[in-house]
């Protein structure tokens, strides 16, 4: 299992995160930044299909032997939703060309709201042959816009390597900031260094 120091790994997601850097190849370590945590572990997940004894708990499982793998028609979906709205920055998710080859996701869709009647699509990636771990941001452009604020996110595969039929995704995690830890601060600082100055001493 990913224990709390895993993370709270101080690394930056690879560059290819960021929107408009091209298509996204994969890292083989998970690293987040520290004021991240993992924000999906009692949300609701379901998936359009899955094939008998690939289903939706691969996808949690913290295991990268085992996958979830679709059965069904394009585009293959993840639903994860939250019992209240939260914030998110980050999805990562573990996918292997290697192994998986046309099974291998080629773009992905990230789509958000309040429920399946009104999502949006947020952001579009495509992927060159991935194995590892993908880092895609849910940060807007305008640098203020560090998380979306949401009740549901969707995971769309509209196309997979090889022009496969079905996909595999090993493993999804999903990240949003730490809470503030300074009480009845009204503003969320972030880094270390305003947390630590934020407070009169």
């Amino acid at each position: 299992m990913e224990s709390d120091a895993e993370e709270e790994a101080a690394a930056t997601p690879a560059a290819a995160a960021t929107p408009g850097a091209g298509r996204l190849k994969g890292n083989p370590e998970l690293t987040v930044d520290a004021d991240m945590r993992e924000m999906a572990k009692t949300a609701a997940w379901s998936v359009s299909s899955c094939k008998a004894g690939n289903g939706v708990a691969a996808l949690r499982d913290d295991n990268l032997d085992t996958y979830w793998q679709s059965d069904g028609a394009q585009p293959h979906l993840v639903n994860i939703q939250f019992q209240k709205k939260v914030q998110l920055q980050l999805v990562v998710l573990y996918v292997d060309f290697k192994l998986d080859e046309s099974y291998t996701p080629s773009k992905i869709s990230i789509r958000a709201e309040d429920g399946f009647h009104n999502l949006k699509e947020i952001r579009t990636v495509e992927l060159a042959k991935p194995v590892g771990w993908v880092h895609i941001s849910l940060s807007g452009i305008d640098p203020r816009e560090t998380f979306i604020h949401t009740f549901m996110l969707q995971i769309a595969v509209l196309s997979n390597h090889l022009n496969g039929r079905d996909t595999h995704v090993r493993q999804i995690k999903i990240y949003g900031p730490r809470p503030n830890p300074v009480p009845h601060q009204p503003f969320h600082f972030t880094s270390r260094e305003f947390i630590t100055y934020s407070t009169i001493r």
